[in-house]
């Protein structure tokens, strides 16, 4: 069992001992100590109620003025107990009684009234009055308040935490109005005791004096009494306090920080002001019979801080910025907006939020950071990656969308890393898999990640995992994220420093649409065309003759041949395998031509037979750490290059005009002959 805190325990301990004050007789010293304690928590609260920025944050004034209030009334009873039958209160309540007041009766009962005056008409009366206009303000304006949220929840500006905490706010704040305006009564009550008390003490002491000690009536009257103004005035003092912070909690207005920081910069705010203020008391110096001095030396305080103030002035050349109606919740552009689909989105579970906390993650940076990586590798601007939480994604777990699709789908388990490799049975955690490559791999506490990496295993963060995924992601489908607006931004970058290049190609020759589908088609296949020059002025020169679709892929392709040769070639050299003469001949002969593109008007064997063949030689080579291309012909690249996909084999296809401008050294592993010789 968890043992209770010792702040749980001080206020339940406090109160019972506040009522054991009551019953049970205090020596000297403890009443003392507990005065100076009273005085001070009362100064505190004072100071607290100053410094906070809102009421709700000191919400647990109204139950501590009630504690506050009760303590004090147990010191009166233990002083009065004191002062009746020892004629004697302590050291404190002397003090006050003899130093404070002088020693004069009379002077002591006109500062107890004024302070008693004060407190209960001037602060308390105000404060109360506050704090019941406050709290029916605050419970008429419930409903309204309550409608707004859900009006807000309705239209999709907040979620459902976010209406849940402000329904929480709304709640606090007339709660706590409610509990204010009862606890005025507290401060109220309190002074009508504080006069009975100090009443009852000076007409008791006053008979005990004479009827048990025997004095005379002069000494019961300067002894008893001194002692009950001290106990008034001692008591007053803290409940003045209180009284003064019950003002402030209840009369404190929209602003924005402390109490401080509100007056200062509100008061100076008009250098005018504070000038003529200035001005006016140094004008007094001149009146006849008031002394110069204090008003000579106020005047002059007050210019000073005029000129050091830095007036807030609004800018007249600047316009007001006019309030922003909210469209309605069923108005066509909020529908709009919430018709919109992102192009690209990451998905988190809730538990995977912290990735995106600023404090404790770095996801948000890695996305920019991944932005440009994807432009200089591709030369396609990434588009913005939207973030956010999604409810209905089992826990640990992200997707990454595109245009509202799941394009991939990974885990990501709070507090933990990635360990890749074998040997990792020792560690705790749970199997998972590498994303991009597929590797297996355990998610292991990140506590642990030393004795993982010392095991042989590669380690990998959660971040850098769902970075690699989203990168892969962006690779595979950078033609679906290449949309006509981006397109026109590049053609416009491409402008600015070859204008003559862009104003040849479009509108004249081709469409930004007809581009968009080339560039597509080149993305699809892992070109990057960051070279964009090159590829708009074979456009230009192959649009002049036809605008085929096929031919005016391989045109921009063949301008970027020594660049796409160079992607696959390792060491500085190129594995091709070929198709055997006869064969590709036969293929040229079956080329027909379509809305989609030309295609080979072969049987299905024989097109399974090449797809096999083809297959089979790329994966010998990728077994010896090759890199292999299948070369054919620049009219058959396209349609073979088709049928090999729709094998669900990703064998790259290269023209002989593309390799033919490589410096690579060309080897040829292979020929895919078996088609040819099976259709024989």
């Amino acid at each position: 069992m968890k043992k209770p805190s010792i702040s749980r325990l001080a206020v339940p301990i406090g109160v019972i001992g506040i009522i054991i004050m009551m019953v049970v007789p205090l020596p000297t010293f403890l009443l003392d100590l507990l005065i100076a304690f009273n005085i001070t928590v009362a100064l505190l609260v004072l100071l607290t109620s100053m410094f906070v920025e809102k009421p709700l944050d000191f919400a647990v004034f109204p139950a501590l003025l009630l504690v506050m209030t009760l303590f004090r009334l147990a010191l009166n009873i233990s002083a009065t107990r004191l002062v009746l039958r020892d004629g004697d209160a302590g050291k404190v309540i002397h003090a006050f009684g003899s130093f404070v007041v002088g020693g004069n009766l009379v002077i002591g009962l006109v500062i107890f009234s004024i302070l008693v005056i004060v407190q209960m008409i001037v602060v308390t009366k105000g404060a109360e009055r506050v704090a019941e206009v406050g709290a029916r303000f605050t419970l008429d304006a419930m409903p309204g308040k309550q409608m707004a949220i859900d009006a807000d929840l309705n239209a999709g500006l907040i979620d459902e935490s976010a209406a849940k905490k402000r329904r929480a706010e709304v709640a606090a704040e007339a709660e706590f109005y409610g509990a204010m305006d009862g606890g005025s009564k507290f401060v109220k009550g309190d002074a009508v005791a504080a006069i009975i008390i100090t009443l009852i003490n000076l007409i008791g002491g006053f008979a005990v004096g004479i009827l048990q000690h025997g004095l005379s009536p002069t000494d019961s009257m300067n002894q008893f009494s001194m002692l009950s103004i001290g106990d008034g005035l001692v008591s007053q003092v803290p409940a003045l306090l209180l009284s003064v912070a019950t003002g402030l909690i209840v009369t404190r207005s929209a602003t924005s920080g402390d109490m401080g920081q509100s007056v200062t910069a509100q008061l100076g705010q008009n250098k005018l002001a504070l000038r003529i203020g200035g001005a006016a008391a140094l004008a007094l110096c001149v009146i006849p019979g008031l002394p110069k001095i204090p008003f000579l030396v106020v005047g002059v305080a007050v210019l000073v801080i005029a000129q050091r103030v830095k007036e807030t002035v609004p800018d007249e050349d600047v316009p007001a910025v006019e309030a922003v109606e909210m469209p309605a919740a069923d108005s066509p552009e909020q529908l709009l907006g919430e018709m919109r689909i992102d192009p690209l989105e990451l998905a988190l579970a809730p538990d995977l939020v912290d990735l995106v906390d600023v404090n404790s993650g770095d996801l948000l940076d890695r996305v920019r950071a991944l932005r440009r990586k994807m432009a200089l590798e591709l030369g396609v601007i990434m588009p913005p990656v939207r973030t956010r939480d999604d409810l209905d994604l089992p826990l640990s777990s992200y997707a990454i969308r595109i245009s509202g699709v799941d394009a991939g789908t990974g885990q990501a388990p709070p507090g933990t890393v990635l360990a890749i490799g074998e040997g990792l049975q020792a560690l705790p955690g749970r199997a998972g898999v590498e994303p991009v490559f597929g590797l297996a791999g355990k998610w292991v506490p990140a506590e642990l990640h030393y004795q993982a990496e010392l095991s042989g295993a590669t380690v990998v963060d959660r971040a850098s995992v769902i970075i690699t995924h989203l990168a892969e992601v962006v690779r595979n489908n950078a033609s679906r994220l290449l949309g006509r607006e981006d397109v026109r931004a590049l053609s416009e970058m491409v402008k600015r420093t070859h204008p003559v290049v862009v104003e040849e190609l479009t509108p004249g020759l081709l469409s930004l649409g007809q581009i968009q589908k080339v560039l597509q088609a080149m993305l699809d296949e892992g070109v990057p065309i960051r070279d964009l020059v090159r590829i708009f002025e074979s456009l230009s020169l192959r649009a002049k003759l036809s605008q085929d679709h096929d031919g005016l892929i391989e045109a921009a392709r063949n301008a970027l041949g020594p660049a796409i040769a160079a992607q696959y070639a390792t060491a500085g050299r190129l594995t091709v395998i070929t198709l055997d003469p006869m064969l590709e001949q036969s293929l040229l002969e079956s080329l027909r031509p379509s809305e989609t593109g030309a295609f080979m008007a072969i049987d299905g064997m024989r097109a399974e037979a090449i797809v096999s063949e083809a297959s089979r030689l790329a994966e010998a080579a990728e077994q010896q750490g090759l890199n292999p291309v299948l070369a054919c012909s620049p009219q058959l690249r396209l349609p073979l290059m088709r049928l090999l996909r729709a094998g669900s084999r990703r064998v790259q296809v290269l023209s002989y005009s593309e390799i033919s401008g490589s410096t690579a050294q060309i080897e040829t592993i292979g020929v895919v002959n078996g088609a040819y010789a099976g259709a024989a």
